[in-house]
């Protein structure tokens, strides 16, 4: 997978959304190929260079959005990112993070509860709600920034990888280049020695006839 089938999929799901798009990037990489693309950009964060760095990208990205959305600037949060499937390959996800509709309840509602114990609101239902749904946009942003920041080691390693083998493969390919040009001058200079011996040989017999 390349960058160029992210910017499909970035660029195909906004175009089905209704209304103008606000789009948020994080990392001048994404940023030049999104501008690229001609999608309406608003913000530019950087790309967490460890995952202690994820936190705080995090929180900005939840400030700024709890502020638009009490402004009414935005009424949807979509999500994209790149997810590791196997090895250096990864693969492009689009997610939906607000609004939670019926569809979202609905599947929320079918999961099992994993024990016995049912769960017990503490203090208003509203308040619990709120910390809930910000705790669900946490979850949901720092998995998408750990998924792309592994995605992209995985594939800076593979690279690295190659560069090693083709490295290995360039050397193994002098030193035998290397061994063949050193074994055809040793061959030429033991030809040239039993030449001059041969000459001096004939000459010897050459004096001793005379």
């Amino acid at each position: 997978m390349n960058i160029t089938e992210f910017d499909t999929v970035v660029a195909e799901t906004l175009a089905a959304l209704p209304g103008k798009a606000h789009v948020w990037a994080v990392g001048e990489r994404v940023h030049a190929r999104l501008a690229d693309a001609s999608l309406p950009l608003v913000l530019l964060f950087t790309v967490p260079n460890s995952v202690k760095a994820i936190t705080p990208l995090v929180g900005q990205i939840l400030v700024q959005s709890e502020t638009r959305l009490s402004l009414a600037e935005v009424t949807e949060l979509h999500l994209f990112y790149n997810r590791p499937t196997s090895g250096a390959v990864y693969a492009p996800v689009s997610q939906r993070l607000l609004p939670l509709d019926e569809h979202w309840r609905r599947e929320l509602t079918e999961c099992p509860w994993p024990t016995t114990l049912l769960p017990e609101v503490v203090g208003g239902d509203s308040a619990t709600l709120r910390a809930l749904i910000r705790e669900y946009l946490f979850v949901s942003l720092f998995r998408a920034c750990a998924e792309s920041l592994a995605s992209e080691n995985a594939s800076r390693l593979a690279a690295m990888q190659r560069a090693d083998k083709n490295i290995d493969e360039l050397l193994e390919d002098l030193n035998g280049r290397f061994h063949r040009l050193r074994q055809s001058g040793i061959d030429e200079e033991l030809f040239d020695v039993i030449s001059g011996f041969e000459a001096l040989s004939v000459q010897g017999k050459r004096r001793a006839s005379a």
